[in-house]
Parts: structure tokens; C-alpha cells; sequence
């Protein structure tokens, strides 16, 4: 099995991987999940279907992966600024408005084919959602061993539910796109608070 996986990933490169996934975010953005297919896929980044295939194994795979590889903000593994709260900003600051934006609507799209779609949902949770909880579990942890956070807190379960309910709910309340100051506020406001965090 891994023998399989690395000859299917060493068929890409680096650069035409990212291409591809780049490609897959327009077309998710110009018709949805629904509509989108391997053929046009293979139509927009001059592949072969068959590559597409032997690499990803099908649509749901491709786009969880494409979405996860895009995703604005990049990873949290990499912060570590010494405080709960400069974490979050941190975070919070590496994508802009505008990518906020596109990203909020992508994922409202992904949000509404996911119940149609289990083999989607499935690979969202394989390659996105579980990736991102194992990281803010990392960053809950180091500001539970710095003191910031008591390891008991019943608020800490729901960390990223918080992040992501205020994302969510920004649109559907305030039916304006997710801002940085909007979110830079409510870490502020709702999340730290609830951690029993500094928010200074």
C-alpha cells in the first residue's frame, strides 16, 4: 500500500500538484460541487482523466485536497507566539478579506453538497477537518502547559467549534463576508474569555 501511494504521488510534481488543486478551487467556485467533473477537470488543467484518477481516486478525494492544500491561513503548526492569543491573531492575520471571502463561499457551497455527498464529507474529515483539529489541539495544549488555559475547562472541547461558528455565523446574522477585525474581535471578546485565556 505505501509502495502504491508513493509511486501515485511522485507521478505530479510539487508545482502541477498545486496547479491542479488551484484549477479545482475555480471550477468548484464557477459551478459547485455538483456539476463539477473529472472531464472538466481534465479539460481546464490539460490532464488526462485517467491521471486524475490514479492519483486522487475520484472526485470527493481531489477536492478535499485541493481545498485542504489552498486553504487560506495555511497551518497553524508552524505559529507558536508564545501566547494563546497571539496564536489565534496570528492565525487569524495571515488570510485577508478578500480571501476570506472566496474561502466563506466555498465552503457554504461544500456545507450544502456535503449532505448529498457522504463520500465528500468523508474525505472533508479525512484530509481538512481532522488536520485542523489535531492542530488546535496542539495549540490548545501549549497554552495549557504555559499555564494560560486550566486543562479542565469545559469550554476547551469546543474551541474550534467557537472559530468556526463565528466564520459561519458572520454571514448568515450580519449577511456580511468574515473580516479580520470582526474575527480578531470575537477571539477577543468570546473565545480567550471562554478559555479562561489573557486576553492582553
Amino acid at each position: 500500500m505505501t509502495e502504491v501511494a508513493t509511486t501515485r504521488r511522485s507521478r505530479i510534481t510539487p508545482e502541477r500538484e498545486a496547479e491542479l488543486y488551484s484549477a479545482v478551487l475555480d471550477l468548484l467556485r464557477e459551478v459547485g460541487y455538483d456539476a463539477l467533473t473529472m472531464d472538466a477537470v481534465a479539460a481546464r488543467t490539460r490532464s488526462s482523466k485517467a491521471t486524475l484518477y490514479r492519483q486522487w481516486g475520484g472526485k470527493p478525494e481531489l477536492v478535499a485536497k485541493a481545498v485542504r492544500h489552498n486553504k487560506p491561513g495555511g497551518s497553524l503548526s508552524d505559529i507558536d507566539t508564545g501566547t494563546l492569543k497571539g496564536d489565534l491573531h496570528a492565525l487569524t492575520l495571515r488570510s485577508d478579506d478578500c480571501q476570506m471571502e472566496q474561502n466563506s463561499a466555498l465552503m457554504r457551497g461544500l456545507a450544502m453538497a456535503i449532505h448529498d455527498n457522504p463520500d465528500l464529507l468523508k474525505a472533508l474529515q479525512e484530509h481538512l477537518i481532522e488536520p485542523e483539529l489535531a492542530e488546535f489541539h496542539r495549540v490548545l495544549k501549549r497554552a495549557v502547559d504555559r499555564g494560560e488555559v486550566h486543562a479542565d475547562n469545559p469550554a476547551a472541547e469546543y474551541m474550534m467549534h467557537m472559530m468556526i461558528g463565528a466564520f459561519a455565523a458572520r454571514t448568515l446574522l450580519d449577511e456580511q463576508s468574515p473580516t479580520q477585525s470582526f474575527l480578531l474581535s470575537y477571539i477577543d471578546a468570546v473565545v480567550l474569555p471562554a478559555l479562561g485565556a489573557p486576553t492582553t
